[in-house]
């Protein structure tokens, strides 16, 4: 079964205020769409939903803007003239993907709960399509001219919210035979003939329209973090035996040595171990899950290019990496004299402060195999912390 996630940024809506749309204004010092992607993520996280591709449609104008907040760590698409064009337009990017399931989020609604994307998923197991919703309490009046002209009844109404999940095929089909507007996209399946589950909504996951909203959402955040700041821990730990050769890399730096280091990739034993920390940290599993060993084109591959995928999974998930603290053990190569260098080398492939890595060695006392210098063994931490 593949997930993807689609969240639609491209509108440009004037009733929140300010000089530039909605989306690209501050929130708790973060534009609201990179709040949105991340809460995204850790709802997707959380439910253990391995998403195959997260699509973010934005503004034709606004896509150089894109790709400089998400680093192409997702995929941008252009969107239309209207809401449902913008969707279909990220349907179709979708279409030879083989996607089972589609998430469709507002890109406004930057404090996704995860018991709300959970709930829309589980949903779609016995559904063709499924969305949150909260039923409406309030009493309900009709006004002219500043004035209550009637009531409405409240019966079997509802707020709707986002995502709203879809069975991919079906929606895909709705939207290409769709024509006119239409206010989501449960309108859309509903008009091709299709039952929608509601799911619970969350008052958390508020649509920000006007000013007012944005003072809401940053209390939310306060609150969120003031109940539970989440800080979390990873350890890796990693082993490469000797070979025949002339150079080790250990840590992104390539060192003479009298062997080399047996591996699948570089076999760079100390990336590894931080790598896996950091997946751990998270839980999200090890290289082995997110870079088979299996697959041939990760043969002879550098290391760098697993931590980094880590690393930007990290912020990806709305973390920061605080601290690294790497220990190789092995009684050679004498690792004292390369250090400084390999905690330069992880800070730049992690885009932190070299001062937030440190990397140490120590030996084994001619103890075990590295003792007997027939590989090295590295144990690496990692503290992540939630922005």
């Amino acid at each position: 079964m593949s997930i993807a996630m689609i969240i639609v940024a491209a509108g440009r809506g004037t009733r929140a205020g300010g000089e530039e749309p909605k989306q690209w204004q501050m929130l708790a010092g973060q534009p609201v769409l990179r709040h949105t992607i991340a809460s995204c993520y850790k709802a997707l996280a959380s439910a253990n939903a391995e998403c195959a591709r997260v699509v973010v449609v934005l503004h034709p104008d606004d896509m150089a803007r894109g790709l400089a907040l998400t680093g192409g760590a997702v995929t941008l698409v252009a969107g239309g003239n209207t809401r449902d064009a913008s969707v279909r337009n990220a349907l179709e990017a979708l279409a030879d993907q083989n996607i089972s399931k589609v998430l469709i989020h507002d890109g406004a609604r930057p404090l996704l709960p995860a018991e709300v994307l959970t709930g829309v998923l589980h949903a779609l197991d016995g559904h063709p399509a499924a969305a949150p919703a909260l039923p409406v309490t309030d009493a309900l009046w009709t006004g002219a001219e500043d004035l209550v002209s009637g009531t409405r009844d409240r019966t079997g109404l509802y707020r709707a919210q986002t995502p709203q999940g879809f069975r991919f095929d079906a929606i895909l089909a709705a939207h290409r035979a769709h024509e006119g507007p239409a206010a989501d996209d449960v309108e859309i399946v509903r008009m091709a003939g299709m039952d929608v589950a509601i799911t619970l909504g969350h008052e958390d996951n508020l649509k920000i329209t006007y000013p007012a909203d944005f003072a809401r959402a940053e209390a939310i955040l306060r609150a969120r973090k003031d109940a539970a700041m989440d800080v979390r821990l990873g350890n890796g730990y990693d082993v490469h035996a000797f070979t025949e050769g002339d150079h080790v890399v250990l840590c992104g730096v390539k060192i003479p040595h009298s062997k080399a280091l047996l591996g699948h990739s570089d076999a760079d034993v100390g990336m590894h171990a931080l790598t896996d920390a950091i997946y751990g940290a998270l839980a999200q599993g090890d290289i082995g899950r997110h870079f088979p060993p299996s697959d041939p084109q990760w043969k002879g591959a550098a290391s760098w290019i697993f931590l980094d995928h880590a690393a930007k999974l990290a912020r990806k998930m709305g973390y920061r990496i605080s601290n690294a603290d790497v220990t190789l053990i092995c009684e050679r190569p004498k690792v004292g004299p390369h250090a400084p260098e390999m905690m330069a080398e992880l800070a730049r492939i992690m885009e932190i402060e070299p001062d937030r890595v440190s990397v140490k060695a120590t030996t084994s006392e001619r103890l075990g195999f590295t003792g007997r210098e027939e590989g090295i063994a590295s144990i690496a931490t990692v503290t992540l912390i939630a922005e």
